[in-house]
């Protein structure tokens, strides 16, 4: 079969990229579809595909502002000539399940998420916008939800990342889908001999992840937190810990530090809702538990009271209780256990669920 492969953006090498490796490894003659690319923050097992681009990609300061020329994106996407191929398959999160194929090419679409910004998270996303904005984003976004739900008829077969995820494409599609949860790169890891005195938080510095909320905490319990990650909250999270030397903003850090950085943390904070998470699997396959908030995609890959904690409220005294439970011993299970239990989630045990679902899928459409 000619198979084609479109992902949303190609700027850095994130979980959907991560995923996106294993749909180039189990169909290496793929060519890949995007809006936006930069091969110098792409991986070698993407970059060796041929990897085309919409015209979302020749306007100005694309690779900077692409999420900028988001009304641009349905647009582009059905622009693209897709009638060569048997199989599509679109990786989900930002607009890429929208393009049309021909009659009897089947379309499948792993999805990471039906797109936050316009459906479940648009309130977190533009709460602190300026009137000017709130007035031009409302009916972009009213147009975006209408192309985005008719866009998902368009899709032959769904599979979600998380039982989460599910349930959101459920509601937003209503549209069935299979779970199979993505990879952690388990060898990349490894478990430190011992751990030291500090929590770590790993991710964007955007509002959804809660950030403001783990160095609240950790303010009123004077214990260290290192934090990292870029994104727009930075200047105002550096301002927020300028007093409290227990509190480190550590800006973005490389592959090898972040390992460092997980294996040697007491466990790794995650107060937000994601819609799997990629950053607790990583922390548990360094044999480090996860004191999360108990919600969304984490329920997928943490066991509450083996490999990590869950708090049931987002508020700084809840995060707290939970990790003054921790302290006092509420987890028995070894770091050895906790990197098994990862182990579950390995890059071999993806790439054959998924091959063995898109044959499924191309048997029932034959």
């Amino acid at each position: 079969m000619k198979v084609a492969i479109v992902h949303y953006w190609l700027n850095g090498m994130r979980g959907g990229e991560k995923v996106l490796e294993s749909l180039c490894r189990l169909y290496p003659e793929a060519d890949i579809y995007t809006h936006v690319y930069e091969p110098d923050k792409i991986s070698e097992t993407i970059n060796s595909h041929q990897i085309y681009t919409t015209f979302i990609s020749r306007l100005p300061f694309a690779k900077q502002k692409y999420q900028a020329y988001l009304p641009f994106m349905p647009m582009a996407l059905e622009q693209l000539d897709l009638t060569a191929y048997d199989l599509v398959i679109s990786s989900e999160s930002g607009p890429a399940k929208g393009v049309i194929t021909r009659p009897e090419a089947i379309h499948i679409c792993y999805c990471h998420s039906p797109m936050r910004y316009v459906w479940d998270m648009y309130y977190e996303y533009f709460k602190n916008a300026g009137f000017f904005k709130k007035l031009i984003s409302a009916p972009l976004i009213h147009y975006l939800k209408l192309w985005d739900y008719a866009t998902a008829a368009r899709v032959d077969y769904f599979i979600a990342n998380s039982s989460y995820i599910h349930k959101r494409i459920h509601k937003t599609y209503r549209r069935d889908a299979v779970v199979i949860n993505p990879p952690v790169d388990f060898e990349e890891f490894y478990i430190a001999e011992k751990p030291s005195d500090y929590y770590l938080m790993l991710g964007q510095l955007v509002p959804y992840k809660k950030v403001e909320l783990a160095v609240e905490a950790f303010i009123q319990s004077g214990k260290k937190l290192k934090v990292v990650g870029e994104g727009e909250l930075k200047t105002a999270l550096v301002k927020m810990s300028e007093n409290h030397p227990n509190i480190e903003i550590l800006g973005r850090q490389s592959f090898a530090e972040i390992k460092r950085l997980y294996a040697e943390c007491q466990a790794l904070i995650f107060p937000g809702v994601e819609d799997f998470g990629i950053v607790p699997l990583e922390a548990m396959a360094s044999g480090r538990p996860v004191i999360a908030y108990g919600k969304g995609g984490v329920l997928d890959s943490v066991i509450d009271g083996e490999t990590g904690i869950f708090f049931h409220e987002q508020t700084a005294n809840s995060l707290n209780l939970a990790v003054e439970a921790f302290e006092k011993g509420k987890l028995t299970t070894s770091s050895y256990e906790i990197r098994q239990h990862a182990h579950k989630f390995s890059v071999i045990r993806f790439e054959s669920e998924l091959k063995d679902c898109f044959q499924s899928f191309i048997q029932n459409s034959h």
